[in-house]
């Protein structure tokens, strides 16, 4: 389960969001990170249970993100996240490809999984792995439990104009637009905070696992 504090912690820093209040406040986040880390920990073992791709020596302390934000070239100078981000890449893919993703933030929690902004190679991979195999995809993704859970996939960020290589008119071009293939669904901190946490989140990667699959078979 994530503890309460941990969130109170966040709360906090999105409005103390400096390093002089960080420094003093050191002690309370390596409490929240602990929490998070062994939070980290019992959702690789539930979400294992569904992928077996998950890798069994995965660290969870590798899959925390790091709080600190690279200010080097962004407008906002604010040093630290507002958020704790968990990676959990499955097997054969590094972190931030295929994988599965939980977000904590108070009051805008989420698991999410596929795979954000691919690399061109691995892009126009799963753009032939959709024109060859529209339906195997569309299948996963229309499915009206999936659409319930995490809306309609087609809505995500995609190309104004045709891909190279595809027709206008292609029967599947909605999907061939896409530059992204993810999607997630929202965690109410409520239920983040009872004990079967952990089980509980994973239960919604039982519907992206076939997403998962259909985007790591593209780019094997």
């Amino acid at each position: 389960m994530i503890n309460p504090q941990t969130v109170d912690f966040l709360k906090e820093l999105i409005d103390n969001n400096n390093r002089e209040w960080f420094q003093t406040r050191k002690a309370d986040y390596d409490k929240a990170r602990e929490n998070v880390i062994d939070f980290t920990g019992k959702l690789i073992k539930q979400i294992q249970k569904i992928d077996p791709t998950i890798d069994e020596t995965l660290d969870p302390k590798k899959c925390v993100m790091r709080i600190y934000r690279d200010i080097r070239f962004s407008k906002n100078k604010a040093p630290y996240k507002n958020n704790f981000g968990i990676s959990i890449p499955t097997n054969g893919s590094k972190l931030g490809g295929v994988e599965y993703y939980f977000h904590l933030a108070p009051g805008a929690s989420f698991i999410a999984g596929g795979y954000w902004m691919p690399e061109t190679e691995h892009l126009k991979a799963i753009r032939q792995e959709i024109d060859y195999n529209a339906h195997d995809l569309k299948s996963i993704v229309d499915d009206s439990e999936f659409v319930k859970l995490f809306g309609n996939f087609r809505e995500q960020d995609r190309l104004k104009t045709v891909p190279k290589g595809y027709d206008a008119n292609n029967e599947n071009i909605d999907l061939l637009k896409l530059k992204s293939f993810i999607v997630s669904h929202k965690i109410k901190d409520k239920d983040l905070f009872k004990a079967d946490a952990a089980d509980y989140v994973a239960q919604v990667c039982t519907k992206l696992y076939p997403l998962t699959v259909f985007l790591r078979n593209a780019i094997a």
